[in-house]
């Protein structure tokens, strides 16, 4: 097809007319001339393919462990969140309106599940964003924690509702210094469990692991630098912080027995595999460091 042309012309700073200018059309279907800057004019269609699809829109694939049932079960996961949520809420505010608003003997109870709420949604937390690799539905701890562990909180709960029932026997060896000294070892006990998982990263396991991974390493830096087992340490004293903080007096020596008998076991097969995986280093390591649990050296 012929093309068109157009003229222009211009005057100049002197007033004098310049010559004119031939600027040629674009014929039908030509693309647009470049600007006089050099500029292009990007043009896109509606039917390209983003070659960089963001991470709301990029299909996932298909992961049957996400699925109900599997392993990362995501509805599960949203149920217990769910769960420790509102559990958490209802016993704040009940706490509180039981301490504050009109004082009564049953705040332990809200208490106690306040502390329940924590640990369990901060071992899941914790484990996701610096565990990731290991994290599970599971991970929780809410419902395989194994029987023993849920018997222990039943009958913790259980002391609170019948010590309620008598009050001469609840205030029996509680005073305000017990309390205080029960929620600060909750508080320390918590953090130091939720650091100590925080620092292990991916060579945290809630089970004892026999065989040794690629990526398994000693920690020795940070709360591992002071002593050993770190989150055990916190565990044992969080559990009987609990118990003190509410004045169970039957749970708070059960506890103490029944955890300090449990560790004693478990840190003994544990360290046995640490030495075979890390040989004297961790020899050497456990000369130089203690486990602050009474009589577990």
């Amino acid at each position: 097809m012929a093309r068109l042309s157009a003229t222009s012309s211009a005057v100049d700073t002197n007033g004098h007319i310049k010559e004119p200018v031939t600027v040629p059309l674009p014929a039908e279907g030509d693309a647009p001339p470049a600007l006089e800057d050099d500029t292009v004019v990007p043009t896109t269609s509606e039917d390209e393919e983003d070659p960089h699809p963001s991470s709301d829109t990029y299909p996932i694939k298909h992961d049957p462990t996400l699925l109900p049932g599997g392993s990362r079960d995501l509805s599960f996961i949203g149920l217990q969140a769910f769960i420790l949520g509102n559990l958490l809420s209802l016993s704040i505010c009940a706490t509180l309106w039981l301490v504050f608003v009109q004082p009564s003997r049953w705040w332990r109870l809200p208490a106690f599940a306040i502390c329940f709420s924590v640990f369990h949604f901060l071992e899941y937390w914790t484990t996701a964003a610096y565990n990731t690799p290991s994290c599970r539905a599971s991970s929780f701890l809410l419902f395989n924690n194994g029987r023993q562990y849920t018997a222990a909180n039943l009958a913790a709960a259980i002391e609170i509702i019948i010590s309620g029932l008598f009050p001469e026997y609840q205030a029996l060896g509680v005073y305000s210094v017990t309390i205080a000294v029960g929620l600060t070892l909750v508080v320390v006990g918590q953090f130091v469990r939720s650091i100590a998982m925080v620092q292990a990263s991916t060579n945290f396991n809630h089970i004892v692991q026999s065989e040794r991974k690629d990526s398994h390493v000693l920690v020795k830096d940070g709360l591992y630098s002071i002593f050993r087992h770190p989150s055990y340490f916190g565990f044992f004293w969080w559990s009987i912080g609990t118990q003190l903080l509410v004045g169970n007096k039957v749970c708070l020596v059960a506890f103490a027995v029944v955890l300090w008998q449990f560790f004693r076991r478990r840190i003994t097969v544990e360290e046995k595999h640490l030495v075979t995986f890390f040989g004297d280093d961790y020899i050497n390591y456990r000369k130089r460091t203690g486990t602050l649990i009474p009589f577990i050296a």
